[in-house]
């Protein structure tokens, strides 16, 4: 299908602030090559390119570079010839056909998965100090914009920006979006009112099999029955120790703390 826009006429596709949600409401089941531009809201200064494609939304992080603008390994002297190139190159499966009409109301969704119900109740939309989330279901991430993270792991939630995508940063630093139905609420005392007060080092034994990230060379790999020497406990949950000489992190709610003053529980492999 031919283009049918002004990539001069910025009016046409230039979206402004708005949000993740709002764009995959303006666009999924819409017509193939359907497309906005808007503000990142995850790295400030970038934009992003939000097209219709093959029953999706897909989002493609514009960068913004000294001498103008990156998407993927293309470079260009602005935006209007960004979107002229993708007019007739192919992004994934689509080129860009038209601007998403600015004042036409979002269609009904069709051949979408039905929502993941999360177990614990809404939370408000302030965030408070520090707050913590817990993974419930395997992440991977979907676009550039996304913090993919795995079950049981542990992030820090930055700012609540739409109903169900936060901002939010993990044990390394790493920041992006996360879906909200994805994560349940934690407590970082937990782990202190479950063991009180320990003396490091200390061992434990892994009651929960976790199999890391081939790509994250800091966390160790447990399976159960392992004992682990913990040298450091964080609020954030993840704890830090020594297995098969091997140091690494790990969370604390996959090990439990030997006791030594039980002796069935003190039953230590040589």
């Amino acid at each position: 299908m031919a283009a049918n826009f002004d990539s001069r006429d910025k009016n046409q596709w230039y979206f402004g602030g708005i949000t993740r949600d709002e764009t995959e409401r303006l666009l999924l089941g819409r017509m193939h090559g359907l497309f906005l531009v808007r503000d990142s809201r995850t790295r400030p200064g970038d934009y992003v390119l939000s097209v219709s494609e093959n029953n999706r939304v897909s989002h493609y992080i514009i960068n913004k570079q000294p001498n103008g603008f990156e998407i993927g390994d293309q470079d260009f002297v602005d935006l209007p010839s960004l979107l002229d190139f993708y007019k007739i190159h192919y992004l994934d499966t689509t080129t860009l056909v038209e601007p998403c009409p600015k004042n036409a109301p979002a269609p009904p969704q069709i051949n979408t998965p039905p929502p993941i119900i999360p177990q614990q109740p809404l939370y408000e939309r302030t965030t408070p100090q520090q707050e913590q989330v817990r993974g419930i279901f395997d992440f991977p991430g979907n676009d550039p914009e996304d913090l993919p993270f795995k079950k049981g792991d542990i992030l820090t939630i930055i700012r609540k920006d739409e109903e169900e995508w936060w901002m939010a940063r993990n044990s390394t630093g790493q920041e992006g979006q996360i879906p909200r139905p994805y994560v349940e609420r934690y407590t970082p005392t937990s782990a202190t009112a479950r063991y009180g007060q320990l003396n490091i080092p200390v061992k434990a034994r892994v009651i929960q099999q976790r199999i890391p990230n081939a790509y994250d060379q800091t966390a160790l790999k447990l399976e159960v029955g392992d004992i682990v020497t913990v040298t450091k406990r964080n609020l954030n949950g993840q704890w830090e120790g020594e297995l098969d000489g091997k140091v690494g992190h790990f969370p604390f709610t996959h090990v439990k703390v030997i006791d030594p003053n039980d002796p069935d529980d003190n039953e230590v492999p040589s």
